[in-house]
């Protein structure tokens, strides 16, 4: 008698006499809001941004800096606002693809998925640049032993791996105590300058006049990436339990602190130096910009745990950011994006580690590479990965507004005009604006030649092109592979 195999998840289900079935799912709830926002705030590396990345702000913005991470914030929540209406329906670690599928088509869906694991690859990989530099000098500094930074690039990447290995809970609770640890050592500073009391706030850097003059241009296309991964919530909505209602609160606390903890850092750091030197110290000296700060108003004891912390801050980056990249390889494989193998997951942790391994392996690859090339790792691998990664985020925040819209529109179900047209309609038309900004500000964003920059955005365009290129491929010669992609799993039907 002829008999059909169950399918289950698309995956067919292994009858009595064949081998033990091969996992494909991922460990469902595993993480709560605390989890998600932790995970996501890691990602970001507050410290690091601080110290590192800041003092580039105040060098484009000067005292509009403040103001300008309230503005973008509010930008974030209206782009916010469609993004968990949409997410409702779609509940996949594929996040920004499964999205873009549902109103733009699935062949743009497909293009945008290899943008966002490029985009997610580069951020990561481009990080290993900076925690290599900042361990190096630490290290010596410390112990007066000196290694080269792909040395601690290369330990950093096998760390990685096997804390993501090992699930997401165990990288969860290592992001959130890293996590804390910054915050904490920020808060210090900012107590320590506001006891001193020679500065009062400053009020000016909130005043509309302040923050939108018209060369704040490159600032703010410097300024959101400060949000870059904040949307990283839903690729852990499989995983997360309470569903959408804890993807919601985690994604709205997580822009909520952004704008505000930055706003008040940042606002800290002009008081320091004043509304109108700021700009002028930055350009003097930005490396040291913040550092120096920690060296006035704190001890020489703080001073070496902060540069101890800025290594946890690099390294938490990276360890979220690795969470996030493998599973747009295992979403993407799933889909019959890519290879199947890479959506195998762990058969008691439930990690996609199969999609960790390839992630790592293509992270030691591009180490080595920026070795032999003989390329600066701060100035090269650093600048010019996050810039890719950056411009490639920012597009699919983008796309994602339209698609919400268009969705939306579509098949809304009970979602009022404000939440189905109006915040998405607006956040595309400001997200359009600030990519534009930050195409135009590119050689700002990787300080390379030309060459490189071409390099760069040819590289994301080469990838959307290989993602529609397959979609397309598969509708022709696999047309039941073709209309399951971007459908399975759902989060509530519409």
């Amino acid at each position: 008698m002829h008999t059909t195999t169950p399918v289950s998840d698309g995956v067919p289900a292994a009858s009595p006499a064949q081998p033990a079935p091969r996992h494909y799912g991922l460990a469902a709830n595993a993480m709560g809001t605390a989890d998600l926002v932790f995970t996501v705030l890691a990602a970001l590396a507050p410290l690091t941004l601080i110290v590192a990345v800041a003092p580039l702000h105040f060098l484009k913005g000067g005292a509009a800096v403040p103001g300008g991470y309230l503005l973008a914030g509010g930008i974030m929540a209206l782009f916010a606002v469609g993004y968990m209406a949409i997410s409702r329906y779609v509940q996949n670690a594929g996040a920004f693809y499964s999205v873009i599928a549902k109103g733009l088509g699935r062949p743009v869906g497909a293009g945008c998925a290899a943008v966002a694991l490029l985009a997610y690859n580069a951020l990561q990989i481009s990080t290993y640049g900076a925690f290599g530099v900042y361990a190096s000098d630490t290290v010596g500094k410390l112990t007066g032993l000196v290694l080269p930074w792909w040395c601690y690039a290369v330990i950093a990447a096998l760390a990685v791996f096997s804390l993501g290995y090992r699930g997401i809970q165990t990288s969860a609770r290592v992001l959130a105590f890293i996590l804390v640890a910054e915050i904490a050592m920020l808060l210090v500073l900012a107590g320590a300058v506001a006891m001193d009391g020679s500065s009062g706030f400053p009020v000016q850097s909130f005043a509309p006049g302040t923050v939108l003059e018209p060369h704040n241009g490159a600032m703010f296309a410097l300024i959101f990436g400060a949000f870059m991964g904040f949307e990283s919530t839903t690729i852990f909505s499989e995983e997360a339990r309470g569903g959408h209602r804890t993807v919601r609160r985690a994604t709205y606390l997580a822009v909520a602190f952004i704008a505000v903890f930055y706003a008040l850092m940042s606002a800290v750091i002009v008081a320091a130096y004043g509304v109108g030197n700021i700009q002028a110290q930055a350009e003097a000296d930005p490396i040291n910009l913040v550092v120096n700060l920690f060296a006035r108003y704190t001890s020489p004891a703080l001073v070496d745990v902060m540069n101890v912390l800025l290594l946890g801050s690099a390294f938490a980056a990276l360890l979220a950011l690795h969470n996030i990249a493998n599973r747009y390889f295992f979403a993407m494989a799933r889909e019959g994006l890519l290879p199947r193998g890479l959506a195998v997951t762990h058969a008691t942790r439930q990690s996609p580690w199969l999609a960790g391994v390839a992630q790592s392996a293509l992270a030691l690859v591009f180490i080595g590479l920026t070795v032999w090339c003989g390329v600066d790792p701060y100035l090269g691998l650093l600048l010019w990965g996050s810039a890719l990664g950056m411009l490639g985020i920012i597009l699919l925040w983008a796309l994602c507004s339209l698609a919400v819209l268009l969705y939306l529109r579509r098949h809304r179900q009970g979602e009022g005009v404000w939440t189905a047209t109006l915040a998405p309609a607006a956040s595309c038309l400001a997200l359009s604006l600030i990519l534009g900004l930050a195409v135009a500000n590119i050689t700002l964003l990787t300080g390379a030649s030309d060459l490189v920059n071409v390099l760069l955005l040819g590289s994301g365009a080469l990838a959307f092109i290989i993602g529609v290129g397959i979609a397309l491929w598969l509708r022709a010669r696999h047309p039941q592979r073709y209309a399951q992609l971007a459908h399975q799993p759902m989060g509530e039907q519409p």
